[in-house]
């Protein structure tokens, strides 16, 4: 069985190698996507201050705060069950500033290193100082004590420039079309050529066919990505804060389930343009709602629903905690779980529906 299963392997991967136009291309293409968004995006930096309010739930209703009349500066809903996360956002320069108005003495949270953290923090002692002023003669007649400011929380850390951020989508997007087409797209052709019935003569199995073109895409797209990230992390320094076992053993999960998704795709397709159709469905909705460009966070909720549905939103949230984040193996073991079921599933169902012709 593993002899017939590593001759198509070794068959299928000289298929690719000799096709250097494919071949460049699944390395080139990638890179240079990684290196355009670091040149448009060489300045993330916007004119408008960005605070995160510490609030009960997801909105700012019933938070009061001198601080939120202000103009010209975004006030973002930040859940108390959320503070760890925001105080991160602070660190990395995502949020300006983090306040928290409910506390006594209201407290707030401020990264050194940033410009505008300096300028929120002054905006905000600026309009606490105001306020004190004006409720100062009713809060001495309440015998409440106006002279309390607020209590300041010092953090540090470097700001995380969009290249830095976009980089894991844009090797869950590679993996993503090297996946899909790549058994997709290929076997289809195989079918409509004739390949796949010479084969059904052959004592290979449905079973050991498809195992060996998950083998031989998953050995293609794993060093295509690691071509790519090394690329990357040459010429534009990127992060890698985290474990490089487990961005490893998420980038097999998800190549696993993305290719097996391929399989199901191809099983009984007899046109390449059909097959091309069903492929484009299947991957621009996962590109736009899988957190590749753009973050979900804000959307709407059936938009978040659909997202969490997606196997790629898996793959990319877990790359992004790894290298981000810092993430190790455990935390990002409930992602690594997802990705591998849905494999299973998928291979499983592809088997079943697999036709030689």
């Amino acid at each position: 069985m593993w002899t017939r299963i590593r001759a198509i392997l070794v068959a299928r991967n000289r298929e690719f190698y000799r096709d250097r136009a494919g071949l460049g291309w699944n390395l080139l293409m990638p890179l240079l996507m990684v290196l355009g968004f670091a040149f448009i995006f060489q300045d993330e930096q916007s004119d408008l201050l960005k605070i995160g309010v510490l609030t009960p739930g997801d909105t700012l209703s019933g938070v009061e705060s001198p601080v939120l009349e202000l103009e010209h500066v975004t006030f973002v809903p930040v859940p108390v069950a959320d503070l760890a996360a925001a105080i991160v956002k602070v660190e990395r320069h995502q949020l300006d500033l983090l306040l928290d108005p409910s506390a006594v003495p209201p407290r707030y949270w401020i990264n050194d290193d940033s410009a505008k953290g300096y300028l929120a923090e002054r905006l905000l002692l600026v309009s606490e100082a105001s306020e004190t002023e004006d409720t100062e003669v009713s809060g001495i007649e309440a015998g409440a004590n106006t002279n309390a400011e607020p209590e300041r929380q010092t953090l540090s850390g470097a700001a995380l420039r969009y290249v830095d951020w976009v980089l894991p989508g844009v090797l869950a997007m590679n993996i993503l079309f090297s996946s899909l087409w790549g058994v997709g797209w290929v076997i289809v052709r195989y079918r409509k050529n004739g390949v796949l019935r010479r084969l059904k003569a052959t004592p290979l199995s449905p079973w050991e066919f498809l195992t060996a073109q998950v083998l031989s895409r998953l050995l293609v797209v794993l060093g295509a990505s690691l071509i790519v990230y090394l690329g990357a992390a040459w010429l534009l320094d990127v992060p890698m804060r985290g474990s490089y076992a487990a961005l490893a053993l998420v980038y097999v999960a998800g190549s696993l389930c993305l290719i097996s998704l391929g399989l199901i795709v191809a099983a009984r397709l007899r046109t390449e343009e059909l097959a091309d159709g069903l492929l484009n469905l299947l991957s621009w909705p996962m590109l736009l709602l899988s957190g590749v460009w753009f973050s979900m966070e804000g959307t709407s909720a059936p938009a978040q629903w659909v997202s969490q549905a997606l196997p790629l939103t898996h793959l990319v949230a877990a790359a992004r905690a790894v290298m981000i984040d810092g993430a190790g193996v455990v935390e990002v073991l409930p992602e690594i779980g997802v990705l591998l079921a849905l494999a299973v599933a998928f291979l499983t169902l592809a088997t079943w529906m697999f036709r030689w012709e």
